[in-house]
């Protein structure tokens, strides 16, 4: 049995049900690379996570990576941020639907078993982090 689906399987899911995995897949990488960047305290790890997590910072990764994407996608992910939800009340809701877009983006990646593509991505957005996050700060 096949464990990864099919393109066209996994464009039948739900955005909102991507993004419900996506939003784990994502977490996870930054919270691999994170411990893999050094031995530091957990506190400082969350820290970190809690900054390159949020949905401000994940609505610049979308935003970086919308020219980078193919045209599914970018369908994908559109329809990830466009997906009828409710934002937390300390959410931008601008940026939460972008958030969303990301994260539905991630999981159909990983639903289809495109860990290539994932990484690709998630580099394009660790290499980038530096500038969002001196981005905030002004």
């Amino acid at each position: 049995m096949n464990q990864y689906l099919s393109e066209k399987e996994a464009r039948q899911y739900s955005p909102l049900t991507l993004a419900f995995l996506g939003d784990s897949v994502y977490e996870t990488m930054i919270r691999e690379t994170l411990v893999k960047a050094g031995n530091i305290p957990v506190r400082k790890l969350h820290e970190q996570k809690i900054r390159l997590v949020c949905a401000g910072f994940q609505a610049r990764a979308f935003e970086m990576l919308v020219p980078l994407l193919s045209e599914q996608e970018l369908s994908v992910a559109k329809r990830g941020r466009n997906a009828e939800s409710i934002p937390p009340k300390h959410a931008d809701p601008a940026d939460y639907r972008k958030a969303t877009g990301l994260e539905a983006l991630f999981g159909y990646l990983y639903l289809m078993g495109d860990r290539k593509r994932l990484e690709d991505l998630f580099q394009t957005i660790w290499n980038g982090q530096e500038n969002f996050l001196s981005d905030e700060k002004e």
